[in-house]
């Protein structure tokens, strides 16, 4: 069984994306972190590497792909309430990210999405319990 799940992306601005990630509300592993990388806790389980290129590109014999051209991976985060859905995008624009798209609201599921500084995609979802749907 899997133990840790580590999603590795590339930043162009080490600092600009741990500022950004910081006023998200997101804190950093020091133990993993250093001038070309850092440790994003997501969960207790799920990190976000964030690496500069000169870093990624010591992973993958593929070149970096340009997140605002291309989408090669979207992250998606669940939370709590449809109140932190809004609350994360709204800081996410407020520290130099965007948005691509309108709230989408499904009944038992609703969602917004930001992109990062990179041009990253990160998905926030809520879903209602079993037990909230009646």
């Amino acid at each position: 069984m899997i133990d840790k799940v580590f999603i590795n992306l590339p930043v162009k601005d080490l600092p600009l994306s741990i500022r950004f990630f910081t006023a998200l509300g997101f804190s950093f592993n020091p133990q993993f972190t250093d001038d070309s990388a850092t440790c994003m806790l997501v969960t207790d389980n799920v990190c976000v590497m964030l690496l500069s290129h000169e870093k990624f590109l010591q992973f993958t014999p593929n070149p970096i792909c340009d997140a605002r051209e291309a989408t090669e991976v979207l992250v998606c985060l669940s939370v709590d309430s449809r109140a932190r859905v809004d609350e994360l995008v709204a800081k996410a624009q407020a520290s130099g990210g965007s948005s691509y798209n309108q709230p989408q609201d499904h009944g038992f599921m609703y969602g917004h999405g930001f992109q990062d500084p990179d041009g990253h995609i990160w998905e926030l979802v809520y879903m209602e319990s079993q037990e909230q749907q009646g």
